[in-house]
């Protein structure tokens, strides 16, 4: 069984506490992904950070090793579809922190129509009526890989199987009628 692993911070709160830019950007972030709290903006600045972190130390270095490690960061972010099939490691510095939050199950729910409104997605998601892959996923800030962006639906005995976005319900009747 082994020690538990060391737990370590997952993201940074900004140096300066009042700075009315920064406080601005996240409350327009918040209001757009339907964020909780700043915490899940910090965690996700904390990621940005460190994929440019490690890919400006991959470009200086010029090793066997190092260009394993290019190649898995890049098939990495790919497969989260915060890069194309063409970038490069320079495309890695030019990510913004709206990639990453475009990313996350809970707005990709609402993007795909299950849900009215991104809070509406993330109460959805925390309740436990979302499947990806068929599994009940509990957690809204989960990254969503590019193969499993086809496989987000709603629970079958789920309450909101029923009443999902109008839009939603129109693909899935021409669906029906279409086989």
């Amino acid at each position: 069984m082994g020690d538990p692993k060391k737990q370590r911070k997952k993201f940074f709160s900004p140096a300066k506490r009042w700075s009315k830019e920064r406080i601005d950007t996240e409350k327009d972030l918040t209001k757009e992904y339907g964020l909780r709290n700043k915490k899940e903006i910090w965690k996700a600045e904390f990621k940005l950070r460190n994929f440019t972190r490690q890919a400006k130390r991959l470009i200086s270095i010029s090793t066997k090793q190092a260009e394993r490690e290019k190649e898995q960061l890049l098939s990495k972010l790919k497969s989260l579809s915060l890069l194309s099939a063409t970038a490069g490691m320079e495309n890695i510095l030019d990510l913004r922190i709206n990639a990453i939050l475009d990313r996350r199950l809970q707005t990709l729910v609402y993007k795909k129509g299950i849900s009215k409104s991104v809070k509406a997605a993330r109460q959805m998601i925390t309740h436990g009526h979302i499947l990806v892959n068929k599994v009940k996923v509990t957690i809204p800030s989960y990254l969503i890989k590019s193969e499993e962006e086809q496989s987000i639906t709603v629970y079958q005995d789920s309450p909101f199987s029923d009443s999902m976005h109008p839009e939603m319900k129109k693909e899935k009747k021409t669906i029906k009628v279409g086989e």
